[in-house]
């Protein structure tokens, strides 16, 4: 019997190499997937970021444009920076001391504030609105007037949400009681009031806010007479022209 002869398959290679492409394409794909589920991440953080700050007017708000979003390879190339929060015009703060001015005129013509509890005045750290004793605080006492918890929420309410020092201040008449030895204790007593006020709304960022006590020494009248001792009373809350940095600012609040 003749034995038949069998070719040698010389194509069975085309069963690897199809294999490989198969995988080869598989992997590309996961790649290509993978490329868009980033880019669709960044599109979203790009908007939250935006919604995020602008209230605070850090992105025109008219601005369609995703300032995160890949624009082609220059994107890499720029150099990263914070964004700097903005700081409020002249212009802006003259608006809100009139509005707070008004405020407090009406609540005086209404009789629920004294003449004189609430005054303003800009200066070169920002805008300051001081809340005399006379309206805000018994003598001698830290503890606010419930009668004028109104008209603090009613001005706290209106303040930014950015940069705010609180200063509490006395007269130079000495004080030594069981709460409290020295005017110090008092005027830092009196602004950790006021700030711990403000946090209770809820409303604004802890972070932004400072509160310190000085005594009797940053006067802003005489204190030979009545008059000016009674505007030395006071407890200051400064809309800042620079903004606080959160993360080097140290709160003296207790």
């Amino acid at each position: 019997m003749k034995k038949r002869v069998q070719h040698v398959n010389h194509e069975r290679w085309l069963i690897s190499y199809a294999d490989f492409i198969t995988l080869l394409f598989a992997f590309f794909v996961v790649l290509f997937a993978s490329s868009q589920a980033d880019k669709k991440k960044q599109a979203q953080v790009a908007e939250a970021v935006k919604a995020a700050f602008t209230e605070m007017g850090v992105f025109d708000p008219a601005s369609k444009r995703l300032s995160i979003a890949h624009q082609g390879g220059a994107a890499s190339n720029v150099e990263n920076k914070p964004i700097a929060m903005p700081m409020p015009s002249q212009q802006s703060l003259e608006q809100l001391k009139q509005s707070i001015d008004k405020l407090v005129a009406d609540q005086v013509g209404q009789g629920k504030l004294p003449s004189g509890s609430v005054t303003t005045r800009i200066t070169p750290d920002g805008l300051v609105i001081s809340l005399h004793d006379a309206g805000f605080f018994a003598s001698g006492s830290a503890e606010v007037n419930p009668s004028s918890l109104h008209i603090l929420s009613t001005i706290v309410d209106a303040l930014p949400n950015r940069g705010v020092r609180v200063e509490g201040h006395t007269d130079d008449v000495p004080i030594h009681t069981l709460q409290f030895a020295t005017n110090w204790e008092l005027s830092t007593a009196r602004a950790s009031a006021i700030a711990r006020f403000i946090i209770g709304k809820g409303s604004f960022d802890p972070a932004l806010l400072s509160a310190a006590g000085y005594a009797e020494f940053h006067p802003v009248a005489s204190n030979l007479t009545d008059a000016g001792r009674t505007e030395n009373r006071r407890v200051d809350i400064i809309l800042l022209m620079a903004q606080l940095e959160p993360s080097t600012q140290t709160s003296q609040v207790p």
